[in-house]
């Protein structure tokens, strides 16, 4: 499992706060939460208490506005120590303060001692973000008193909202005794688009950045020749998608190939030219690429829609945040960061009508091809049926090879013995096998297919080998701990494959 639990001395204890829920809420940001203890929950986006220790300020940087920012200093911060300093941008139509009640930034702030600032977007709540020319005149008819995406300047370097980030981070330096060599950037939604758009043009200027929901159109991130558009070099990213995610706006093209060509972007930028290390742990999908220029930490949370779970910035800090800083000569050193991006040891998954398996992180062929077999309720029903369900089968030799366990086969028949002793036997067309010498019933009976038998790899993971099984969109996946697939997650598997 990727999941480390912390040694609790010499680290503050994060203290998470009984709160009074209000789920009556239709907003999408409850005024009611700020200076509080409401709270929401949904399926996009939960909160905390509003933090004590969260001061909002305001000042004219440039262009004749009066910005707004937040900032959380934690109890332990030290001003005769270097500490790092992470900005958290919100999603659209939310604020600064928001964005502090939606992620845990201040919660782990407390434990690890680093600032954060939580600024806000100077128009409407939603950031001076790039669109392409094309999407810029579908989405372009802004509500009263909100701007349109024709607002964004064609020069980057006019965009007030990059600037006054700039002169906020200026300020806070001249505050603080901040570490200039670890400055983060980390947004959710429209706020994770205007994160990627500093990046794509100031990464040079920050350690890494981190971003969860709302894909950038690959319009913007490729020209018509499918090369890269940058001019700010590698940079350490995370990025979080959700299950049942949202397209960038205006966008047409499927939501998962948005997601891949977002991965493909940083990929190519930073030289990932080796496969992923993958791991899931619960709900959490991880695909670690490390480069040359910089490293990707791609993560998808099943079951949940557009927007950030609550503890999205304490996986990026503790996954990226925590072992990246960018040095004066403006290459990136990478010391160990507090959870482990090794991947998952001896999991194994299966994508139908390929022919290579995914075992222990590294390609496997099989010789022929993983098929799904349906188990059928017919007798009875007048020459029709019913499927009770479906599994993906692969040849009993593979499972054997995989774990280790010796393998036998002939006229029909096949026997595998584990490492533990314990002997299998199973035939062609019969649901039941024995183990040491018992009948057991498997799923669905032995398959004969180019010439030798398969069985349900559902079955002999979870029955036979006790580990862990989910499948999702025709994929399967099982390892030694909880895992729960994402149906984006198993294409991206698929492709790997």
């Amino acid at each position: 499992m990727v999941t480390k639990f912390y040694e609790k001395e010499n680290k503050p204890e994060i203290k998470v706060l009984p709160g009074i829920p209000d789920d009556d809420n239709r907003d999408y940001l409850p005024m009611s939460l700020k200076d509080s203890e409401i709270v929401v929950n949904e399926n996009g986006n939960n909160s905390h208490v509003y933090p004590k220790g969260l001061k909002e300020y305001r000042k004219v940087f440039l262009d004749g506005r009066e910005d707004i920012w937040y900032e959380y200093v934690p109890e332990s911060y030290d001003p005769s120590k270097k500490t790092p300093l992470v900005v958290a941008l919100h999603g659209g139509l939310m604020t600064g303060w928001g964005q502090c009640v939606y992620t845990s930034w201040s919660m782990v702030a407390d434990r690890e001692g680093f600032i954060v600032v939580y600024p806000n977007a100077s128009t409407g709540g939603l950031w001076l973000i790039e669109h392409p020319e094309e999407i810029r005149k579908k989405i372009c008819i802004p509500k009263e008193g909100q701007f349109s995406f024709n607002d964004f300047p064609d020069d980057y370097r006019e965009n007030h909202d990059i600037n006054m980030i700039f002169a906020i981070i200026d300020e806070v330096c001249g505050k603080y005794n901040i570490d200039k060599g670890r400055i983060y950037m980390q947004g959710m939604s429209c706020g994770n688009a205007m994160t990627n758009t500093v990046a794509r043009h100031y990464a040079y200027k920050f350690a890494a950045f981190a971003g969860s929901a709302g894909p950038v159109s690959p319009m913007i991130l490729f020209d018509e020749d499918g090369d890269i558009l940058n001019d700010g070099g590698g940079a350490d990213i995370w990025q979080t998608r959700m299950e049942n995610d949202i397209n960038a706006p205006g966008e047409t093209c499927p939501l998962e190939y948005t997601f891949k060509k977002n991965r493909e972007y940083w990929n190519q930028l930073n030289d990932c030219t080796e496969p992923p290390k993958i791991s899931i742990d619960g709900v959490n999908n991880f695909a670690f690429y490390t480069g040359e220029k910089g490293n990707l930490v791609y993560r998808e949370v099943v079951n949940r829609d557009h927007g950030q779970t609550l503890d999205d910035a304490e996986m990026a800090w503790d996954f990226v945040f925590s072992g990246v800083r960018r040095q004066e000569d403006g290459s990136l050193l990478h010391t160990e960061t507090i959870c482990s991006k090794e991947g998952d040891k001896e999991a194994l998954a299966i994508i139908p009508g390929k022919r290579r398996v995914l075992f222990d992180n590294k390609p496997v062929d099989m010789g022929s091809e993983a098929f799904i077999w349906n188990k059928l309720k017919y007798h009875g029903l007048d020459g029709d049926f019913i499927v009770r369900d479906s599994y993906v089968m692969i040849p009993a030799r593979v499972l054997a090879t995989l774990f280790n366990a010796d393998y036998h086969e002939t006229d029909g028949a096949g026997a595998i013995t584990l490492k533990d002793g314990r002997e299998i036997a199973f035939a062609k067309g019969i649901i039941s096998c024995t183990v040491n010498n018992r009948v057991r019933d498997m799923y669905v009976e032995a398959v004969e297919r180019n010439g030798e038998l398969n069985i349900s790899a559902e079955w002999f993971c979870e029955d036979v080998l006790g580990m862990h099984v989910c499948t999702k969109e025709g994929a399967l996946y099982a390892a030694d701990h909880n895992i729960k697939l994402s149906k984006h997650f198993a294409k991206l598997i698929a492709d790997l494959l």
